[in-house]
């Protein structure tokens, strides 16, 4: 009877947490019919550790967690009484540490041995350890593709054979939403937004390239199934996508360049502006000490302004009357424009390139020689102002469209000279630069070969 009413109790309770579970889903359901279902419920003692370690507030899961990782940590025994329990985590209250074993003790995290009285880490707790602290050391690392901890989930699966087709869609999945974010990036066009991405593509990059090796190896696996081959394929096309994304970067970038709005002849730029902002914290304390004192208004009565009136009309008046000649001729005011001056710069730039440029300075056929300068030297010396002004100009060299119009500019990107810049600076000694980016212009010989031959 006791057997019966034992059996009778397990029935009604799986009973009520099947209708417990049912209640979430629609009437015309099942529950049971789900795929997904039937794997976590499979893994329902895994996920029941989970529950133990994770359920309640963060403080409680932190003592269990410490509590778990001390006696797991100790490889030196794997058996410990209460007495080195109590000695090893001397600095728990008592209360607080026999609740915590309690609760490890009944969820399978630490097994009791009557016969000798001594606690042991199961297997489970070392396996459940072993996920969280591998999570918690990537975390820690500067990973912002944040793909080292899934990619190491796949390497270690393919090491002893297990690889998953989850495993892979987990990676799949983040290497489509890299590609989703990169694009939304470049569609902004924002630099600020744009340097980002491309940094994060960059470290994206790495962890492809590491992640090459582990792909053939499961692609070249005649043991492994149909699905397995698929996802693999599909990270493969995700990865080639991802890489092909620098020359949408590149482009993005030298289009903002071109249309980069320098404030006068300063030489300093609209990014310039954003950047040192972005450096401040506290926007408004720049406006301290900008104004001395509110404004005060000034008022006046309508006696006041009827009399200033007044005086205005007649004083008018009088003036009408008494001049009644022409006015005598007077010179035209001298103005000085920008725009010469501007010019001239522009002059002495394609002046420079264009001496660089020319058949004289390329090396003989056959015969070694430089063909490349750093841009400092063609940009220097000259004042901060004309050195930017200067470097503004020299993304376009080589613009197709910028060549086929008519003037300076045209002039200037018609030169064949190929301008190659680069994120790094580089310390000048110069009295007014103090470090500008490192790049180099380089002769295109067959270009200027090409139109050397057009000529005789």
């Amino acid at each position: 009877m006791a057997s019966a009413a034992v059996a009778t109790d397990a029935h009604q309770t799986e009973q009520e947490h099947h209708d417990s579970l049912q209640a979430h889903f629609q009437p015309n359901i099942s529950a049971d019919e789900i795929e997904q279902v039937f794997h976590l419920k499979r893994a329902q003692p895994l996920l029941q550790v989970f529950t133990a370690l994770f359920h309640g507030g963060f403080d409680g899961v932190l003592v269990r967690l410490l509590v778990l990782r001390e006696l797991a940590s100790d490889a030196a025994t794997s058996a410990y009484t209460r007495a080195d329990i109590n000695t090893k985590l001397a600095y728990l209250l008592p209360e607080s540490l026999e609740t915590v074993l309690l609760r490890l003790r009944s969820n399978q995290l630490l097994a009791w041995d009557a016969q000798q009285g001594v606690y042991r880490v199961t297997p489970m707790a070392r396996n459940v350890l072993s996920a969280i602290d591998s999570l918690l050391g990537l975390g820690q690392t500067e990973d912002e593709a944040e793909m080292g901890f899934l990619l190491s989930q796949v390497a270690g699966a393919q090491a002893v054979g297990g690889v998953s087709v989850e495993q892979l869609q987990h990676l799949l999945g983040r290497l489509v939403d890299l590609t989703e974010e990169f694009s939304d990036a470049i569609a902004s066009g924002s630099e600020f937004r744009l340097r980002t991405a491309q940094a994060k593509w960059n470290m994206a990059c790495d962890w492809v390239e590491k992640g090459s090796e582990i792909l053939v190896a499961i692609t070249s696996d005649e043991n492994a199934d149909s699905a397995t081959h698929k996802a693999a394929q599909a990270i493969g096309r995700a990865q080639s996508k991802l890489l092909n994304m620098q020359g949408m970067f590149s482009r993005a970038l030298n289009q903002i360049e071109r249309q980069r709005v320098h404030l006068g002849q300063s030489g300093l730029s609209t990014t310039d502006i954003k950047r040192w902002l972005l450096l401040h914290e506290d926007l408004a304390s720049l406006a301290e000490g900008a104004i001395d004192q509110p404004v005060v208004p000034l008022f006046s009565t309508p006696a006041e302004m009827i009399d200033v009136a007044e005086t205005e009309l007649l004083s008018e008046r009088a003036a009408g009357v008494i001049n009644t000649g022409l006015p005598s001729g007077e010179d035209a005011p001298t103005t000085i424009s920008d725009g010469p001056a501007m010019q001239l710069e522009l002059d002495d730039l394609l002046e420079r390139l264009s001496n660089f440029a020319s058949l004289g300075n390329f090396p003989s056929i056959g015969e070694e020689g430089p063909k490349s300068v750093p841009v400092q030297d063609s940009l220097l010396p000259a004042s901060f102002a004309v050195a930017s002004y200067r470097a503004s100009m020299l993304p376009l060299l080589g613009d197709v469209s910028e060549a086929s119009l008519q003037g300076s500019t045209a002039e200037l990107a018609r030169l064949p000279i190929t301008f190659t810049p680069t994120d790094e600076m580089v310390q000048l000694t110069d009295p007014h630069v103090a470090a500008m980016s490192i790049a180099s212009l380089s002769l295109n010989v067959s270009l200027d070969l090409d139109s050397g031959t057009a000529d005789e």
